[in-house]
């Protein structure tokens, strides 16, 4: 029997062009970058993270981001934005058409620091700046709360501190928070603590969450979520995305097994499942190593076999 408390339909947010790709050492071309983009949108992504107007020296990935913003073929119905770290990155997204941005805050300080080179509160003010110069030229803006339920400089994370921040992105005008598992350590309880936190002073409708596979415990995780009331997750085709912070280990959920999680909830979220098999085929030859999806890797088995 289906869990009544569950969400009838869910919001995919589909990042691996973006926080998929960009940790990837082999550059995948631009051309091959708006093809996967097109693929997932016409697989029903509802939201694509296409690229981010960063540095091109501390991210070499998304050097050709604005090549790739415009390339893009928009389809009716989904939505494709892009993270910006600064109000320089904001004016080339505008420049390239992209009508939603999203900033990138921490709940740690020394990852803030390490991360960014700015305190939580100095990244704040900044964003803050951002978010009001969006709101002025109608972009919608998405806001990235990162290390949040743990940090590989600090460890444990005060929950305080993630409703604090998650809260001050809100009222600088992110119409949602992704609240982020950075390392991959949270575990159903943690997550159900920290929704339960968030919620109490940021509506549950401007919560989605971000979680990383890292231990294995991405799907787990999910279901926690939807038994809280979250309906907005982000995930990444094929599993792209490994973690800069723990060598070696698995990255983002993979949108392929959160979609057959779903489905198998009976739970609508508009993405066709053999689309973003799709997709990720097209993906795989150039990134020179096997995608993490489980769910990717039984069908190519039995394709195989």
């Amino acid at each position: 029997m289906i869990d009544q408390r569950l969400p009838r339909r869910v919001t995919v947010v589909e990042v691996g062009p973006r926080d998929g790709l960009q940790n990837e050492s082999s550059i995948v071309p631009s051309s091959t970058k708006v093809a996967f983009i097109e693929a997932l949108a016409n697989a029903g992504l509802p939201v694509v993270e296409i690229t981010a107007f960063v540095s091109p020296r501390w991210v070499p990935q998304m050097s050709d981001a604005a090549d790739v913003a415009r390339a893009v073929t928009r389809r009716e119905g989904t939505r494709y934005l892009a993270l910006v770290p600064n109000r320089t990155g904001l004016a080339r997204a505008i420049e390239a058409g992209l009508r939603e941005i999203a900033i990138f805050a921490a709940a740690s300080e020394t990852f803030s620091r390490k991360n960014i080179n700015q305190s939580i509160d100095d990244s704040l003010t900044a964003y803050a700046d951002v978010a009001a110069e969006a709101a002025r030229g109608g972009l919608r803006v998405r806001g990235y709360l990162s290390t949040a339920f743990g940090c590989p400089y600090e460890g444990a994370v005060a929950v305080e501190r993630v409703v604090e921040v998650a809260e001050r992105l809100i009222e600088m005008g992110c119409e949602e928070v992704a609240v982020s598992d950075t390392i991959g350590v949270a575990h159903p309880r943690q997550v159900a603590e920290v929704v339960g936190a968030v919620s109490a002073r940021v509506p549950r409708e401007r919560i989605a969450l971000h979680f990383h596979d890292t231990r294995g415990t991405a799907l787990a995780n999910v279901y926690a979520a939807l038994q809280a009331g979250i309906a907005t997750f982000d995930s990444s085709a094929g599993g792209l995305g490994g973690c800069p912070y723990a060598p070696g280990a698995a990255g983002n959920l993979a949108t392929e097994d959160l979609i057959y999680l779903l489905d198998g909830l009976g739970i609508e979220t508009g993405v066709n499942l053999d689309g973003v098999i799709d997709a990720s085929n097209l993906i795989a030859a150039h990134i020179g190593h096997p995608l993490a999806s489980r769910y990717y890797q039984a069908v190519q088995a039995t394709s195989s076999s």
